[in-house]
């Protein structure tokens, strides 16, 4: 994928993410991190791998992603690596999605983490997931157009 016009440098992706899900529509989230998960973040340290979205009491949080703990953080604060933390976003966003999560059993991943004007960002999808017979025909599809481009590289 592309970065959207504006966004900045990709901290982190879920390739997995794609594979796994069909992605029906993106966002754009902000996150609440504590002073030593913004430098380790930074630093690039973040797994978004198996992690997801839920909402809860209105709220939104991400769940299972992983900031590894920065090295030259002060040793008085220690957090939990794969805390939940709270995502940014206005309330009307948060109740529609909840509202199309509830309703069409859909769900909520994190595709990317990223830095925009200074800010750390998460880009977040409503998504459904693909069934193990979808997922061999994404692969089948994803080989033919490899070999496709190959052959069309031969031709040149």
């Amino acid at each position: 994928m592309t970065p959207k016009k504006g966004s900045g440098k990709n901290l982190a992706v879920n390739r997995k993410a794609r594979f796994d899900y069909e992605i029906l529509e993106r966002f754009e989230a902000g996150i609440q991190l504590r002073g030593s998960e913004v430098k380790s973040a930074r630093a690039g340290h973040v797994s978004l791998r198996d992690s997801f979205v839920r909402i809860r009491g209105g709220e939104m949080f991400v769940i299972n992603m992983h900031i590894q703990p920065y090295d030259h953080a002060s040793t008085h604060e220690t957090l939990d690596p794969r805390r939940d933390r709270k995502l940014l976003m206005h309330k009307k966003e948060i109740l529609r999605l909840g509202g199309q999560v509830r309703e069409k059993g859909l769900t909520i991943i994190p595709l990317r983490m990223y830095l925009k004007r200074g800010k750390i960002k998460l880009e977040i999808a409503l998504a459904r997931g693909r069934k193990a017979a979808d997922k061999r025909e994404v692969l089948k599809r994803r080989t033919m157009e490899r070999e496709v481009k190959e052959e069309l590289k031969r031709w040149r």
